[in-house]
């Protein structure tokens, strides 16, 4: 993790309750993979194993929406409000990753 005071890392500031929804989806989604791994473990269904997997993803995608919606409505916006394009140029590649 980057540390605050760290001159080349990029930071973000969010309120407590964007940190406590992200952490708690994320803990739900580190739930879910432990669980995966116990059921491979255990040699559980291989059906049965990929429908957890598919929640887990579905997790996954439902905290990757948050993360988006509140960097746009943040970062890119006080960016396009400053009369600069970089941060839109950079969501325009970021997209483009997400949706290979």
């Amino acid at each position: 993790m980057p540390e605050k005071n760290c001159p080349h890392c990029r930071t973000k500031d969010r309120s407590e309750e964007e940190i406590k929804d992200l952490i708690t989806r994320l803990n739900r989604i580190e739930g879910q993979i432990r669980g995966i791994r116990k059921m491979v473990e255990e040699d559980v269904y291989c059906v049965d194993v990929l429908t957890q997997v598919c929640a887990a993803k579905n997790s996954l995608n439902s905290f990757t929406k948050v993360l988006l919606g509140n960097h746009i409505k943040t970062c890119v916006a006080d960016d396009i409000r400053s009369g600069s394009d970089e941060k839109t140029e950079e969501l325009v590649d970021l997209l483009q990753k997400l949706m290979k």
